[in-house]
């Protein structure tokens, strides 16, 4: 659904919590019962075929098959997704499908892709609110580094640049219409450093999925699954995006998505030269914010979101992960780590950029620091106002 006609039927004024997703929903319900438009249908052949006929290509099979199975039956049993919630799953999907069969497409047909180096990468390790988003968007300040920006992330393979801009910029403009209070939480912008989340998505895994919708089956099957296949397709994907850019050669990689913690003996084993930016934060307050993000985003989708649910779940999630992320941590050299705290860089953040930048031996402009000082003060992240007895947290 386009921006522009959920914003037409809602005036501004009446947009405060959810009344403008209460709209959204019932003019869906009316429009699937008048057959004006057709209602989304989740099961995983549907939209294969949907994306394979959209795209005039086969898709090739493979490991994210099983993924897609586990994930469309949680939607259609566990996630409780109200009519939004549907249209957007399957939206969300089909998109990541026909990604897909365009990175096959792109990758066969184009040979030197594959020679792209990435070599070094500097990997941004921490948990989701730990600040990852704030030292990524500092440091892509530099033109020395390489990054992913979020409307590349939201559509890795457009059919063009424009095409995926305004895509991007239409689909937050709706979001944040839907609940205002996301853009304070996770600002974005189309241009803007952003994690690697639809690269991920491409391959059917990581928490893009479950934290919009309550998929505890998925989850836990991902957790187990075999993560190497995945970040093979996660390389391919970086070096179609370098390619696509046409950047000059020597820049260093910038890599940011707090899925790495859970993940990170798959992103090493693909990356063994990376450098690392370990950030760290209080848990209660990582779990808390965690929480918050998760319940703002599926109380959108779903019109029974349970706060305890989601802080029991996070909060295993993020223990999990600490636990993987260490135990991956304790084989890589101490050489290639530096560790980074979360009121540290609150306190000084141009202290401890010159660290990482006296870790990672390269020099820094005072052209660059000031670039950094406009981003950091044109930031909205600590507007985020949370409670974490509302999720069954002690902090």
């Amino acid at each position: 659904m386009a921006a522009g006609y959920a914003e037409a039927i809602v005036p501004r004024s009446q947009r405060d919590d959810l009344n403008f997703v209460r709209r959204i929903n019932q003019a869906l319900l009316s429009a699937w019962k008048k057959r004006v438009l057709p209602e989304p249908m989740l099961d995983a052949d549907h939209l294969v075929d949907i994306a394979v006929r959209k795209e005039r290509h086969d898709i090739e099979g493979g490991h994210w098959e099983e993924a897609l199975k586990y994930l469309t039956n949680d939607l259609q049993r566990r996630a409780r997704l109200n009519p939004l919630g549907r249209t957007i799953a399957h939206g969300l999907l089909v998109r990541s499908l026909r990604q897909r069969i365009r990175a096959d497409r792109v990758f066969r047909q184009s040979s030197e892709i594959g020679n792209k180096a990435i070599e070094k990468p500097v990997i941004i390790l921490g948990h989701m609110r730990s600040g990852t988003t704030r030292l990524h968007r500092l440091l892509a300040c530099d033109p020395s580094f390489s990054f992913t920006r979020f409307h590349e992330s939201l559509q890795p393979l457009p059919k063009s640049r424009t095409e995926a801009l305004v895509a991007t910029s239409l689909i937050r403009r709706f979001m944040n219409a839907c609940n205002p209070q996301l853009r304070h939480i996770h600002p974005v912008r189309s241009g803007a450093a952003e994690e690697e989340f639809g690269l991920h998505a491409v391959s059917l895994h990581g928490a893009m999925f479950e934290a919009q919708w309550s998929v505890p089956t998925f989850a836990r099957w991902s957790e187990q699954r075999d993560l190497d296949p995945v970040y093979k397709e996660f390389r391919r994907l970086l070096q179609i995006l370098l390619w696509r850019r046409r950047e000059p050669e020597g820049r260093v990689q910038l890599l940011k998505a707090p899925q790495f913690m859970q993940d990170l003996d798959s992103v090493l084993r693909e990356f063994p030269d990376a450098r690392i930016i370990r950030l760290e934060r209080n848990p209660s307050e990582v779990v808390a914010s965690s929480a918050s993000l998760v319940w703002h985003q599926q109380r959108l989708q779903s019109d029974d979101v349970e706060p305890l649910r989601i802080g029991a779940e996070w909060e295993r999630k993020t223990q999990l992960r600490e636990m993987r992320a260490l135990s991956a941590l304790a084989k890589v050299p101490s050489s290639r780590v530096i560790t980074v705290r979360y009121e540290d860089t609150n306190r000084d953040w141009q202290k401890e950029v010159c660290r990482i930048y006296d870790f990672l031996a390269m020099p820094l402009d005072h052209s660059v620091l000031a670039k950094m000082a406009r981003t950091l003060r044109a930031s909205n992240h600590l507007r985020h106002v949370y409670s974490a007895d509302r999720f069954g947290l002690q902090q």
